[in-house]
């Protein structure tokens, strides 16, 4: 088929490129002329495993294309899908801005082309509040007028970030939500080389497309902020949320996914989309007391783990002048995005405590100091911010931090102190080597010579 991505971010640029690797022709079309100049020479403008190569070989096999030109974007297309930006507004809002635009530019396309044109789908697959694909074609419709055919649709995407090639060539589930059969057909032949591993395309309603979205990020979401209040209530009575955790998930109407505890959750989905379902609860008056508490709780945990930060330095002079390193700045391992990431909350505190923080992430430094100027040193290695400090923070739970030299980090550091913010290390061997240790939903280890 032939295809366009309208944005080159990260859902638009995986989609397209997965789509041009079983033999569709696909053309990604953005505004950012830097970014489709990159992108013709084959290369990569985001961190995502195995992207960079799909791209170089699909631009390479002229499967794949770039354009900045609309005419040439929509002209041809059978099919378009909406990959924009949907950002919260200053109100808690979703901003709806570039949907929009997106589809007067798709209108005024499809009106130069006449009624003689073949029927385009216009695919909404960013995450929108539930109405959004229906206001879509319904924005299109009035400026193209009852006499040029197209239909609509839904497609959420589903794609964790690090894991999203693999997410879409082998996903657990494909939803698509029409308005009538022959588009269902669409894409249940678009998807068919994805889904030979038997999981389902699930062909439903344009509003219920939308609110399965929203719904699985909702309880995702949940999910962490439970586990997250639970180790706050074990270091509370003493218990070992680790333990506790063991024995909880063994269940099999439970399971261990999403039930981890730490700094709760951050990036450019699940924050946003809670506060979406919270928003469009407040739109038809509908109570969602859950998803506000599951908001409100990953947000607090952020500040309770830097009091323990504060508590310890208390009696030393308090964090003005103190140094702290840290490891991971990152939302989540394998990706370079910061948005809501942890880290930066407590990069945050820390230097409005009057402290200075240097930090370390195998990939996401350039974008984390572009967010933090000059609350931020950048350290070139993840031993070399320890120089010099007077605590470790560990907030992203990179491999490369798993099992470090201790001793090295010990003859690095000003003070040994870890605040471990991922539950990486074991208790009872960082006090054996004179750390004091923290961590979430486990007691403290205080060195026997403190």
């Amino acid at each position: 088929m032939r295809l366009t991505m309208v944005g080159t971010g990260y859902v638009g640029l995986v989609t397209g490129t997965c789509f041009a690797n079983t033999g569709n022709s696909v053309t990604c079309l953005d505004v950012d002329e830097g970014k489709i100049s990159r992108l013709r020479r084959g290369e990569c403008p985001i961190y995502e495993p195995g992207l960079g190569e799909l791209i170089h070989k699909n631009v390479e096999a002229r499967r794949l294309f770039f354009t900045t030109d609309r005419d040439e974007a929509y002209r041809d297309a059978e099919v378009i899908f909406i990959c924009v930006g949907t950002p919260t507004g200053a109100n808690g809002d979703t901003d709806l801005g570039y949907i929009q635009a997106a589809a007067d530019d798709i209108a005024e396309v499809m009106h130069a082309l006449g009624p003689s044109q073949s029927p385009k789908t216009v695919v909404v697959k960013s995450t929108v509040p539930v109405g959004t694909t229906h206001m879509v074609r319904d924005r299109i419709r009035r400026r193209v007028g009852p006499n040029i055919p197209f239909r609509v649709a839904n497609n959420p995407e589903f794609l964790k970030e690090g894991d999203a090639v693999s997410d879409f060539n082998r996903p657990d589930r494909v939803v698509v939500g029409v308005e009538d059969d022959q588009a269902g057909e669409v894409f249940r032949d678009l998807y068919d080389p994805f889904v030979r591993n038997g999981h389902p395309i699930f062909v439903m309603d344009i509003l219920s497309s939308e609110m399965v979205k929203y719904a699985s990020n909702n309880f995702l979401a949940t999910k962490i902020s439970f586990i997250n209040e639970m180790a706050n209530l074990c270091e509370a009575l003493g218990a070992n949320v680790n333990r506790v955790r063991e024995g909880m998930c063994s269940d099999r109407r439970i399971g261990h996914q999403f039930l981890y505890p730490g700094l709760g959750y951050g990036g450019s989905c699940f924050p946003k989309d809670t506060r979406a379902i919270i928003m469009m609860g407040e739109r038809t008056g509908t109570p969602i007391e859950l998803s506000r508490a599951v908001d409100s709780t990953n947000m607090r945990q952020r500040a309770r783990f830097f009091g323990k930060i504060e508590r310890h330095f208390a009696p030393h002079g308090g964090l003005s002048g103190k140094r702290l390193a840290f490891w991971g700045l990152a939302f989540k391992p394998r990706t370079d995005d910061v948005r809501e990431a942890p880290a930066l909350s407590l990069v945050r505190m820390t230097t409005d405590a009057g402290a200075t923080a240097i930090g370390f992430d195998p990939v996401a430094g350039s974008t984390a100091k572009a967010a933090m100027q000059d609350r931020l040193e950048i350290a070139a290695d993840m031993y070399d911010a320890l120089t010099g400090a007077d605590a470790l923070v560990v907030s992203t739970d990179w491999d490369d931090f798993k099992s470090p030299d201790f001793r090295r980090i010990g003859g690095l550091m000003r003070s040994r102190v870890i605040f471990d913010g991922r539950n990486l290390y074991r208790r009872q061997h960082l006090g054996d080597l004179g750390f004091h240790y923290y961590s979430v939903g486990r007691a403290p280890v205080v060195p026997r010579d403190a």
